[in-house]
């Protein structure tokens, strides 16, 4: 007589339902929600400075802001009330767009260069010189650029101006190109290099027919990023564009205007109609790099439809 040694089989589980709450569940849901709650305070560390930032900004600066800030130039006197930033804003677009034009296609064509031949014989070379500008304070680029262009003695000699100061935003704009250019590129997903290639495109035609139009939101976000740290530059401005009292149009030969310079100059003495412009001053260019924005967002959108 045999014995039946095999263990009965087992009854199948009872499906559990997916409302059923969990000590595992419950601790992840915890989790979550502390993290939620810590990227949320962190968030609020970042927007509360920047929004009382814009606020004291626009607050006292906005009394200042009128027909004839954008139209007149300060008055001699610091006392007197009314007049504008005309030759500053005129000074600062004509510095800045004459550095975006030196800056950005060098830029680009570097990213362009390290995305396509990211172990290149140079990619190493320009990838650390670039580095090493990004933190390079920009006082010691003013220096750079006075004593190679402005200075008599060692240098060209050309004295303060546009181009000069030009010069130095374009140094400091550079650096946000690259990287920002390089990231963007980075982006593009291969399959697109790929496709282009096996229709017998050129490296050269698939990175200026394929890569950049694929990229030209993340450039033109990075060239504006670029300009308006290039606009709010002030440090280098005092040894190479030195300032100016008066709407300056000329290129080199003549010290030129900037906006930065105009509200160092307000913000140093005591009178009340100068502080006040010099608010308005930072209020303007917020607004022009708001608007370059803004115009920069709608160009590249519209490119891609």
């Amino acid at each position: 007589m045999t014995v039946d040694t095999q263990t009965p089989p087992t009854r199948p589980s009872e499906p559990r339902s997916l409302r059923e709450v969990t000590a595992r569940s419950r601790r992840r849901e915890n989790l979550s929600r502390l993290m939620a709650l810590v990227l949320f305070v962190a968030l609020l560390a970042a927007i509360v400075p920047l929004v009382s930032l814009l606020a004291a900004v626009i607050y006292n600066g906005a009394p200042a802001i009128g027909w004839d800030f954008f139209t007149q130039i300060e008055p001699l006197s610091y006392r007197e009330r009314g007049g504008g930033y005309a030759h500053g804003i005129v000074g600062t677009l004509y510095m800045t767009g004459v550095a975006a034009l030196l800056s950005v296609p060098l830029g680009i064509a570097a990213a362009i260069y390290l995305s396509e031949n990211p172990r290149g014989r140079y990619a190493h070379v320009v990838r650390f010189f670039t580095d090493v500008m990004t933190g390079v304070p920009s006082v010691f680029v003013g220096l750079a650029v006075y004593a190679l262009l402005v200075s008599g003695s060692g240098g060209l000699g050309l004295g303060f101006g546009t181009l000069a100061g030009a010069c130095a935003l374009a140094i400091i704009m550079l650096p946000i190109v690259v990287r920002s250019s390089e990231e963007m590129l980075r982006l593009v997903p291969p399959d697109l290099r790929a496709a282009s290639a096996g229709l017998g495109a050129r490296q050269w035609q698939t990175a200026l027919r394929v890569t950049l139009p694929a990229a030209a939101p993340g450039l033109t976000t990075g060239a504006i990023l670029a300009v308006a740290r290039g606009a709010g530059e002030t440090a280098p401005l005092i040894m190479t564009a030195l300032g100016a009292r008066q709407i300056i149009t000329s290129f080199t030969g003549a010290p030129q205007a900037d906006v930065g310079l105009l509200m160092l100059d307000g913000f140093r003495q005591p009178f009340a109609p100068g502080i006040e412009r010099a608010w308005g001053g930072g209020f303007a260019l917020i607004a022009i790099v708001l608007v370059l924005s803004i115009v920069a967002r709608t160009i590249a959108r519209r490119s891609q439809i």
